[in-house]
């Protein structure tokens, strides 16, 4: 059977050259005589496999040298409890909510101390993003908390909120490494890497240093202490070492296709063909306010639950797969990340052309 187009959010598509590499080293990686899946993480072997990915993803990023780069566990939900355990030393924070991984986010705070909402966009079913220029930043805020693209909703964030000098951590896990960004501005970012780095069951976060101490909540666990982490250079247990492993691969393929500079360019390109294609369609529409609208998730309706059905079922016996939207809004939603090819999007279109014709 031949590949399909797969437009998942996550689990999602990976480079094709990534998997083909991966599976010729499958039983024998470089001359060990064993899989990576096998192989001792406190071997020398294993030790290059995750110093060169950290390696790569300080050269992607450009990681400034007082960050650290840490690849845990327990996916992002994991992180809505670990960002306050380690960093609500007033136990103050203010979160933006901007769809339900936020909103999860924020009510997880909410155990640990005083969680402000301070701007949303549930009045109208989190279909744009929040003016965030002046905000009602608490003058005791440890942090100011975002999920930067909302993979259910398909907004993004494309100018971080003015936090009026408050560390801004930022949920990345759909859009992580889709385009270049400036560490500095954050005092943390972390994502699962399952959307657009990896399979699922790493989170990677880059954490500037002085946010790791040892001063965290009372009753924190050893292994959800970034200082844990930190301190043993994503060690401490055994790591998601496989899982590491192809993300290092992946970084590689970035590197080689010119970098997030490149990566980003090439989003847009390929966003702009599904965009212009609702803008001008008489049967879709997309759900999102054009100046918020994310180059990853894109939602989309036809204002019929039987046609949107009909549509999903369509497309996948023509080989264009997981187009169901999430189960809390409905209708479609195309996740687009860096290793789905823009022909995939252009031969999708072309379907959605068709489908047109034959339901007006």
């Amino acid at each position: 059977m031949s590949r399909v187009y797969n437009f998942s959010a996550g689990p999602a598509v990976l480079p094709e050259s990534v998997l083909r590499e991966a599976a010729d080293e499958m039983l024998d990686y470089r001359g060990t005589g064993m899989s990576v899946m096998e192989m001792s993480h406190r071997s020398k072997a294993y030790q290059a496999i995750i110093d060169q990915a950290e390696a790569d993803l300080r050269k992607l990023m450009g990681i400034p040298e007082n960050y650290k780069v840490l690849f845990m566990q327990g996916g992002a939900s994991q992180q809505f409890a670990m960002v306050p355990m380690n960093l609500m030393k007033n136990k103050v924070a203010d979160y933006i909510i901007t769809g339900q991984w936020a909103k999860k986010a924020w009510q997880e705070a909410k155990l640990y101390g005083q969680a402000n909402a301070v701007a949303s966009s549930a009045d109208k079913t989190f279909s744009y993003i929040p003016d965030c220029s002046d905000l009602p930043i608490s003058e005791d805020a440890d942090y100011v908390y975002i999920c930067e693209n909302n993979t259910i909703y398909g907004t993004k964030f494309h100018r971080l909120p003015n936090t009026k000098g408050k560390d801004l951590v930022a949920d990345v896990s759909s859009c992580f490494l889709s385009e270049p960004v400036d560490v500095a501005k954050y005092g943390m970012l972390y994502g699962g890497v399952q959307k657009n780095i990896g399979p699922a069951g790493v989170v990677i976060a880059v954490i500037r240093e002085d946010l790791i101490r040892e001063d965290v909540l009372p009753g924190t666990p050893t292994m959800l202490r970034y200082k844990t982490h930190a301190d043993n250079g994503s060690m401490y247990n055994t790591p998601p070492a496989y899982g590491i492993y192809i993300c290092g691969k992946v970084f590689k393929w970035l590197l080689d296709m010119g970098g997030l500079e490149v990566m980003g360019q090439i989003n847009e390109k390929k966003a702009a063909v599904l965009y212009d294609f609702l803008d001008s369609s008489t049967l879709f529409r997309g759900t999102v306010v054009k100046q918020d609208r994310s180059l990853m998730n894109v939602p989309f309706v036809t204002g019929s639950t039987e046609l949107d059905a009909k549509f999903v079922a369509e497309a996948a016996e023509a080989g264009f797969v997981n187009l169901k939207g999430h189960r809390t809004v409905g209708g479609m939603r195309a996740s687009i990340y860096n290793a789905m090819p823009i022909e995939g999007v252009e031969k999708l279109v072309q379907f959605m052309e068709k489908f047109e014709k034959e339901n007006r």
